[in-house]
């Protein structure tokens, strides 16, 4: 016995339990007990066979993550499933709720698994940059086949017990609640049946006939190249499968572990772990303990129908609130509901909802073209017109309208929220709610604290998100915020080199290279330049493109002309528009950026932005920008987002190149004292917590 494992034995059979809240993760204290308990059950004569099951919720469900980056103690997970493996009596793997990573790895190196129905197993390593290191890249393909093993590996996925039991993951549903019970059961009709032992790394059928079969991988690379792209942990699993096929299993296994120790070294798995942690942290607000009250969201209010105000009010559908959605015109009304509706009857064509479900959730929407409507209503988001003379007039007639406790939130991407809430008798029941278009796609949700915001507000933003299904970023108020004001220098910088003889398309091809999607020319062509070209009074390219109309993709082409297969080319109008505007403003020409150039040109200035954040207290941690522009903004997860990405590049060498572009260029370059104090002393930006 050990403070996590008790050990019994039942009709014959030896019944190791593990308990180690809240989720039985494989950290050294359970390692040991479950070496622990095998060898009690090997000592007794009387044990024919071994259970291994958990109490509490899950069966092991993974890693401890506290244990990361830390030196290893022994067991280590592959020490300790090769001391399950030399068992000579039958084990039997009892599994409930997840088994996932390490957890299966336990599991498969027991000779039989038996799983609840709603258990679900998986090897999701390479969500973290990593592969599976304790064998389970050289035992899964001999369980279910190469290609399954290749699929479930790469992707991370989890398998429900059903379709693990078709796979032949698992090897039987239990029938009742008593897990227990019939695992026990199921591990003396194994003994009575005198069942051979026999252990999957000896099983040869289902990977045999990929041996020398380099087909099978080059097509599962060509099939995933888009998807996995910049992540070195496909790659590394679809190689440890190779080895599983063609080397002995030990060879494989040596093979595996230095693959592991591969990608654990590499930068794009320190990002990837960083931002799985960095993203559990954005909720942790200093001042605002867990448990500060929070406000009951019953009921929703949106106000607008457009593009976003349809995409704010399904994510309140999905999560089965009631949404009063509120337009000026019946018309406008009537559009935006239909087009709702139009979203989740193309999301139940390709199966992610049943029509069921698409008419339960537009039962949930009350329209209205009157304000009185909100008067009971729980929260207020308005989606309208990013002017501050529209926001504080709605704010106003909701100051008048609103019960109250009722939360008035704005989803304001730049306005200072301080003013709008002004314009109440209630500022701190007032909160910005910043969805990203479109917003019922875009996982980030920045919550907006004014300055007389109540602490109960916050809180009760931070289980919306959740309860929502958003990632949650807390920010003062600025202009921008976080995610768009750090990246909006990015355009403004893109701008500026085409200005000065850069090709679009070259800018474009070094920021795809990044790991963006798209670049900025193509997001734009992509997004509309309708949308961006026009209310300045200054001559732009995208203001005279959108004169032509030229509108990107939707209309005549923008920066780029577009085929029938809308294949891009560099449009000779843009060159020509690009060339005009620069004459006319006097731009000196230098065409000759390298890719080194543009990368220093449009992604340091976002760095700088972020460490002056940091400085200025809008954002609380460094990793806080990360996850925003990450969630915001697509910014690579394997690069870390923009502050883990300059610890990765060295602060000191940002700060030269940003003097080197401000004595060129603008002071809009000049170095915050901030970072230039950190590169100083050291200092990493992805580590910064006010």
């Amino acid at each position: 016995m050990t403070d996590v494992m008790k050990f019994e034995v039942v009709d014959g059979v030896g019944v190791i339990s593990i308990d180690s809240p809240p989720v039985n993760a494989l950290g050294v204290a359970v390692r040991r007990g479950i070496r622990d308990g095998f060898d009690m059950a090997w000592a007794d004569e009387n044990v024919k066979a071994i259970v291994l099951i958990c109490d509490g919720r899950t069966f092991f469900a993974g890693a401890d993550i506290s244990e990361f980056g830390k030196p290893p103690q022994e067991p280590s997970l592959p020490e300790l499933v090769t001391h399950m493996e030399a068992s000579l009596i039958p084990t039997v793997a009892a599994i409930h709720g997840t088994a996932l990573g390490g957890g299966l790895e336990v599991a498969i190196h027991c000779h039989h698994r038996i799983a609840l129905p709603t258990a679900k197993v998986g090897l999701p390593e390479a969500h973290l940059g990593l592969l599976p290191g304790a064998g389970g890249t050289q035992r899964l393909p001999r369980m279910v086949g190469v290609p399954t093993a290749l699929d479930i590996i790469t992707s991370g996925r989890h398998v429900g017990a059903t379709e693990a039991l078709k796979l032949g993951v698992i090897d039987a549903i239990a029938n009742s609640d008593s897990l227990r019970d019939e695992a026990v059961a199921y591990a003396k009709k194994l003994v009575a049946d005198d069942a051979p032992v026999v252990r999957i790394r000896d099983r040869d059928d289902l990977i045999a006939e990929h041996r020398g079969d380099a087909a099978v991988f080059d097509n599962f690379r060509k099939k995933g190249a888009r998807k996995f792209r910049g992540f070195k942990a496909p790659e590394n699993i679809i190689k440890c499968i190779e080895a599983a096929v063609n080397l002995p299993y030990e060879e494989g296994l040596k093979e595996e572990r230095r693959l592991f120790m591969e990608l654990h070294d590499s930068i794009e798995s320190q990002a990837q772990r960083y931002v799985f942690f960095a993203e559990r942290q954005t909720s942790r607000i200093p001042d605002v303990p867990k448990d500060t009250p929070t406000r009951d969201v019953k009921s929703a209010g949106v106000i607008g129908a457009g593009t976003m105000g349809g995409g704010i009010t399904m994510n309140f559908l999905n999560a089965g609130i009631p949404v009063t959605l509120i337009e000026q015109t019946q018309e406008a009304l009537d559009r935006g509901v239909s087009v709702i509706r139009k979203n989740y009857e193309n999301s139940a064509k390709k199966g992610r909802v049943t029509a069921e479900q698409v008419d339960q959730r537009m039962a949930l929407i009350s329209p209205s073209t009157d304000y009185n409507d909100l008067s009971n209503t729980d929260l207020i988001i308005e989606a309208v017109f990013e002017t501050m003379p529209i926001k504080k007039d709605v704010f106003g007639k909701l100051d008048e309208i609103a019960r109250d406790g009722a939360i008035l939130a704005s989803n304001t991407s730049y306005l200072d929220l301080d003013e709008i809430a002004a314009s109440t008798k209630r500022p701190q029941d007032v909160i910005g709610l910043h969805f990203f278009s479109p917003a019922n796609v875009m996982p980030l949700l920045e919550i907006v604290r004014g300055e007389k915001t109540g602490k109960d507000l916050i809180n009760t933003a931070l289980k919306l998100a959740k309860k929502i299904g958003k990632s949650p970023v807390v920010s003062r108020v600025c202009h921008g915020f976080i995610a768009n004001r750090v990246m909006t220098v990015r355009g403004r910088e893109a701008d500026a080199m085409i200005l000065e003889g850069v090709a679009p398309d070259l800018i474009d091809r070094v920021i795809y290279d990044y790991g963006f999607a798209m670049g900025p020319f193509q997001m734009r062509d992509l997004v509309g330049l309708d949308v961006i070209g026009r209310g300045s009074n200054e001559k732009t390219v995208a203001g005279e493109l959108v004169a032509r109309e030229r509108l990107g993709q939707k209309k005549n082409g923008g920066y780029y002309d577009y085929d029938e297969n809308r294949k891009a080319t560099l449009s000779p109008i843009a060159v020509d528009i690009i060339r005009e505007v620069a004459q006319e403003k006097g731009v000196p020409q230098n065409p000759g950026a390298t890719e080194d150039d543009i990368i220093a040109r449009l992604l340091y200035p976002v760095v700088n932005e972020g460490a002056k954040l940091l400085d200025e207290g809008i954002a609380i941690r460094g990793s806080d920008i990360d996850i925003a522009c990450i969630k915001g903004y697509n910014w690579p997860i394997y690069r870390g987002g923009p502050m883990f990405w300059a610890d990765t590049v060295g602060l000191d060498k940002i700060v030269s190149k940003l003097g080197e572009l401000a004595s060129a260029h603008d002071e809009a370059f000049t170095p915050s004292p901030f970072l230039e104090k950190l590169a100083k002393d050291g200092g990493r930006l992805s580590a910064v917590s006010q």
